[in-house]
């Protein structure tokens, strides 16, 4: 079985920072790609930013210069470092990773942490 559990979330004011962890545990063969979501009341859940195993990343426009995805060494953990946060940040995160299980690879996603920053 495997597990994603987040942690980070909170209340901020703008311009604050707030740094998301998200750690996989479980019968994990490997992980390949790590990805943070977002998904604000009333909107679509849309991709944040990307971290493959390579340690290659991607941001979605609205975060670039702002937020910085990581990984630690286990590659098991995720993090998003959020600078500058401005209200539109607001939104529940969800973290995704895609883990290999024997030769199979699967999509798992973490419960979710709220993000609320204050004008």
């Amino acid at each position: 079985q495997v597990q994603l559990v987040e942690s980070g979330g909170g209340l901020v004011q703008a311009g604050g920072s707030l740094r998301l962890s998200c750690t996989a545990s479980g019968s994990i063969g490997g992980i390949n790609a790590m990805t943070w979501y977002r998904q604000a009341p009333g909107k679509q859940r849309e991709l944040v930013a990307g971290i493959t195993s390579g340690g290659s990343s991607n941001y979605v426009d609205a975060v670039k210069g702002r937020f910085t995805i990581s990984r630690d060494d286990t590659g098991n953990t995720v993090y998003l470092q959020m600078n500058s946060l401005k209200p539109e940040d607001t939104a529940v995160y969800y973290c995704n990773a895609n883990i290999r299980i024997g030769s199979s690879n699967y999509s798992y996603w973490g419960q979710g942490t709220q993000v609320t920053v204050s004008s």
